[in-house]
C-alpha cells in the first residue's frame, strides 16, 4: 500500500462558544491542511504507476474543503450564539460555513476526513495545523 499527501493553506475565522479562554471571541487563523490518501498503484492507463494524480487530489480538496471554507466564518450549527453571528454575517453578504460540531481543530479534522471520504477520496489521514506550532491529526487507523 502506498500513501501520498498534499498540503494546502487557507484562512478562516471562528469562535468557540462557551470556551473558558480567549478563543470564545471571534478570531482567525491561517490553517495548513495535509490530506493523505492510501491505495495501490494504477496498473495501466494514464495514471499507471500512481496512487492518484496530485492534480486530481488538489481539485477534490479545492472543491469540497477550500472553496466553501477559505476566508469564511466557520461556525457550529448547534450553537445558538454562533448561528446568530453567522446570520448577521450572511445579512452583510459575508461568507459563512456551518458544521454540526464545535469548530476545534480536532472536530474540523474529522469533519474534513468524513467529507472527503464521502465523495470517494481514499483518505487515510487529515493533519490540520491551527498555528505554525499546533496541529491535530485524524485517521481511522487500524489497531
Amino acid at each position: 500500500m502506498f500513501k501520498i499527501a498534499k498540503e494546502f493553506s487557507f484562512d478562516m475565522a471562528h469562535m468557540l462558544d462557551g470556551h473558558d479562554g480567549k478563543c470564545q471571541n471571534l478570531h482567525g487563523h491561517t490553517y495548513k491542511l495535509q490530506v493523505e490518501i492510501a491505495g495501490e498503484l494504477h496498473q495501466s492507463g494514464a495514471k499507471s504507476g500512481m496512487v492518484m494524480d496530485y492534480s486530481d487530489l488538489k481539485a477534490m480538496v479545492k472543491t469540497h474543503i477550500l472553496e466553501p471554507m477559505d476566508h469564511a466564518f466557520i461556525y457550529d450549527t448547534t450553537s445558538e450564539r454562533e448561528c446568530q453571528v453567522a446570520k448577521l454575517l450572511n445579512e452583510l453578504d459575508s461568507k459563512t460555513f456551518g458544521m454540526p460540531a464545535r469548530t476545534t481543530a480536532e472536530q474540523m479534522a474529522k469533519f474534513m476526513f468524513d467529507r472527503l471520504t464521502t465523495v470517494g477520496l481514499p483518505v487515510s489521514l487529515i493533519r490540520l495545523w491551527e498555528t505554525p506550532t499546533s496541529y491535530c491529526e485524524y485517521c481511522q487507523c487500524n489497531g
